[in-house]
């Protein structure tokens, strides 16, 4: 099996909206529309393009982002959960997803979901049938159930048809319109050094079976380093953290898990590091700092958020309601300057570090980058002799201010602020 086919399903970072941020398990159709009619109109144009419904959207009484144990879900005949038709109107009738799925496509957009790994417990507590063969799901359940979610029991793989499982939910999946597919409880977990390989692997191979480009992202978080190429081999995204939320010491951590991660990065694979918690957000999610609000995050460390997720080339999977957006919020998701660099550079490491500055570069074909972080409570001054030791040249212009650098002065950066040099490349570094 060609385990590269995968990677020209994401040749660049995917971008796109999760409703996870803003309504936790919750969220209904019109909530996914509307969000989709904006992304439509104000962001396709930027390269933004997966409209993403998370996690129990077979749930009928989901109200939040805290679950309901136990809960009976909407299942088919065959052991796979479908959308509660209560929360997802077109889905009536057995129609799924294929409805939500069409209006999104015309809008020239593509749709994602969110699933658990494994089979349904109530399909094995009923015997449910599995598509293609005489076993239930009571033969092929395996008791690596998921520490905080009850909805499932694991696949034993080593039985034939646990693939035939996994084939049967891609086929179902593929039928809908499905492009983008986020499997949680399965990137990082006690058994299989960290990883539920056999599952990944299954959910790889009946995804090529479908013959659609479908991206595979893979949570939670951290998925372990040790499992880099596996993960090149067999997925698109993989979350390097736990659950990321409008907190400060959530943000500084993730420069140690970037500097970690980037040499793993290249088109096709994208190390994950989470949803961009930015504009409205919890307003039916209780989890990270709860409540509805906007943004906890200042202006400076949203900047530093995006700069640091577009420098390492993660995935922009946007968390807030976009409907909601003000000219702040959408200026960073519009920066073409930035999202060039999330798309094209090819070599991105941390050039320095001390415990007030933290100075990333990047290079493109065309052009170079320097990033300079002030993860500093204070502001700090950079000398633009200490500027060209980082490499930067005359001529060269800060991204998010549109200034032209002067090497002839020194420059204050704000606290948790960054300072982001673009510049074209010299002939010697070409």
């Amino acid at each position: 099996m060609n385990h590269n086919f995968h990677r020209q399903f994401a040749p660049v970072p995917p971008k796109g909206w999760n409703s996870w941020d803003g309504y936790g398990a919750s969220v209904r159709e019109d909530e996914v529309r509307r969000n989709a009619d904006y992304m439509a109109k104000h962001l396709k144009q930027y390269g933004w393009q997966y409209i993403v419904v998370d996690i129990q959207w077979y749930e009928p009484t989901a109200n939040s982002s805290q679950y309901h144990d136990f809960y009976p879900l909407k299942m088919d005949h065959y052991s796979r959960l479908i959308p509660d038709p209560g929360r997802f109107p077109s889905a009536a009738n057995g129609k799924g997803f294929k409805p939500l799925a069409d209006y999104i496509h015309k809008l020239g957009l593509k749709f994602g979901i969110h699933i658990m790994r494994g089979i349904p417990r109530q399909a094995v507590q009923n015997v449910t049938p599995i598509k293609g063969t005489s076993k239930t799901a009571r033969d092929i359940a395996k008791n690596n159930i998921c520490p905080w979610n009850s909805d499932m029991y694991g696949v034993n793989m080593k039985m034939p048809e646990g693939q035939l499982y996994y084939d049967s939910l891609l086929a179902l999946y593929a039928s809908w319109g499905v492009d983008f597919l986020k499997c949680d409880d399965i990137a990082n977990s006690p058994i299989y050094r960290g990883t539920h390989k056999p599952e990944v692997e299954a959910l790889h191979k009946a995804i090529a079976k479908t013959g659609r480009p479908i991206v595979l992202s893979l949570s939670p978080g951290p998925a372990p380093i040790a499992n880099g190429s596996f993960f090149q081999r067999n997925a698109n995204m993989w979350r390097i953290t736990n659950d990321f939320w409008d907190q400060w010491p959530l943000l500084a951590n993730m420069f140690d898990r970037a500097e970690e991660w980037a040499p793993i990065s290249r088109s096709g694979n994208w190390p994950d590091c989470d949803m961009l918690p930015l504009g409205h957000i919890g307003i039916r999610s209780v989890d990270g700092p709860g409540g509805n609000r906007q943004t906890r995050f200042t202006k400076a460390e949203q900047r530093t958020m995006m700069t640091l997720w577009t420098i390492m080339q993660s995935p922009l999977i946007m968390g807030g309601e976009l409907t909601d957006l003000d000219r702040w919020t959408e200026s960073l998701l519009t920066n073409r300057d930035l999202l060039m660099m999330d798309d094209q550079i090819t070599e991105k490491y941390q050039l320095y570090r001390d415990n007030r500055v933290i100075v990333w570069v990047a290079t493109s074909q065309e052009n170079q980058y320097v990033a300079v972080f002030n993860v500093a409570d204070s502001d700090v001054t950079i000398s633009a002799d200490k500027l060209v030791d980082y490499g930067v040249q005359s001529g060269a212009h800060e991204i998010w201010s549109a200034a032209t650098i002067d090497l002839q002065r020194s420059v204050t950066i704000g606290s948790h602020d960054v300072y982001l040099i673009k510049q074209t490349q010299s002939v010697e570094d070409k």
